[in-house]
């Protein structure tokens, strides 16, 4: 299992950090470890989930997201 930690932008509350975990659980193959304003950590097969195919999920839900890293 891959590591991926995400910069998002635009999270500035409660229901952001909702609406975001939301959006990763929707992504088949992707564990959510932890979501907070303005990032999140996600454990994933690399192979199955590319990282940037969970930041295009968070991104399509309204909050800008990046790949930070990944381990």
């Amino acid at each position: 299992m891959t590591t991926t930690r995400l910069s998002i932008d635009g999270m500035s509350c409660g229901h952001c950090v909702k609406a975001v975990r939301a959006a990763l659980e929707g992504v088949a193959g992707a564990k959510v470890q932890d979501v907070e304003i303005g990032s999140a950590t996600i454990a994933h097969d690399a192979n199955r989930v590319p990282a940037e195919a969970l930041a295009v999920a968070v991104t399509e839900e309204g909050y800008p997201a990046r790949v930070e890293g990944q381990r």
